[in-house]
């Protein structure tokens, strides 16, 4: 691992914004960012990666790369939350390897923005199709995860309605924010674009500062009852998304040669859905625990993935 760049990343405010999240409840402070302010920010980074991916995307051709990295991302997000599904249901029940089988294939929008940050921090620019990719990348996972409880529950108490499945994934808040931020990106002419520049680029850094920080706070909370499980979740939060990342690092080689793009994949591949899968789960298998693949996501793949690897990614993508 390349030691510069795993320094610039542990030194990024915007993630030492979210160890004082973490600080903050370990010294029982009061410091909270407001519900509302808190939604507004999510809406306000998945708005702006979403339309600065639109404007990306006009200034670039539809080629048969495009379209094969497009498939590589449906295929990477069909693909681990099967195998991870049958890693886990050796030690858990069904509904908990399902739900985290979903998470662990499906993509963190707050992971893909913060590695948008980290290529800019580099003073790498990423191809506006990978927006596009990222919003693929959400619903196959889930619809995945639900399946296969579905199939490998005896007691057939969990009724799957596939086609009320496709459509929550597919409507959820900020897969159609970003998917329609990127299209109106994508209408949007530069002298259009350039007039809402300084609320879409500007003030970008400085909103995920304070994003992180709120997200550390969740984490620091969730941390102590999620500990509580045995340490093979913690292993499996961090061990998989290496896994994951590591290899997609590698096979992206044979999809596209440009190396923010191959990077990109690596991120996606290795982070974990904490909003989406959250909220379909909740709507079609209740029964899995919320406690367990929330903070998996939140409090252990996420922080794993901006300390050490995106720096790791990079590194294998640049060899």
């Amino acid at each position: 691992m390349n030691l510069e760049l795993l320094i610039e990343n542990l030194t990024n405010p915007a993630f030492l914004f979210f160890i004082l999240g973490i600080i903050a409840v370990k010294l029982k402070s009061d410091l909270e960012i407001p519900q509302n302010s808190s939604k507004f920010i999510s809406l306000y980074l998945l708005f702006s990666i979403g339309f600065k991916g639109g404007q990306e995307l006009s200034h670039e051709t539809f080629s048969v790369e495009i379209f094969w990295s497009m498939l590589f991302g449906i295929i990477i997000s069909l693909i681990i939350p099967i195998y991870t599904f049958f890693i886990l249901k050796k030690k858990m029940n069904i509904y908990d390897a399902g739900a985290i089988a979903a998470a662990y294939g499906s993509v963190s929008a707050v992971t893909f923005v913060t590695a948008v940050s980290y290529l800019e921090f580099q003073k790498m620019e990423f191809q506006g199709h990978m927006v596009a990719i990222m919003a693929l990348m959400e619903s196959p996972a889930i619809i995945a995860g639900l399946i296969l409880m579905s199939v490998f529950n005896k007691e057939k108490t969990l009724q799957v309605n596939k086609m009320s499945v496709i459509k929550h994934s597919l409507t959820n808040g900020s897969v159609l924010l970003i998917l329609g931020s990127l299209i109106i990106g994508l209408l949007a002419n530069a002298k259009q674009a350039e007039g809402i520049k300084p609320f879409t680029n500007d003030i970008f850094k400085g909103f995920l500062a304070i994003f992180l920080l709120d997200m550390g706070i969740t984490s620091g909370r969730k941390l102590s009852s999620f500990f509580s499980n045995g340490w093979f979740p913690t292993i499996f939060a961090m061990i998989i998304p290496l896994i994951n990342g590591s290899a997609v690092a590698l096979l992206s080689g044979f999809v596209t040669q440009d190396v923010s793009s191959r990077f990109i994949f690596a991120v996606l591949a290795a982070s974990a859905s904490y909003i989406a899968v959250p909220a379909a789960m909740k709507l079609a298998a209740p029964k899995a625990n919320e406690g367990l693949y929330i903070p998996m996501a939140l409090a252990i793949t996420f922080p794993f993935n901006i300390t050490f690897g995106m720096p790791l990614y990079l590194s294998i993508v640049l060899l």
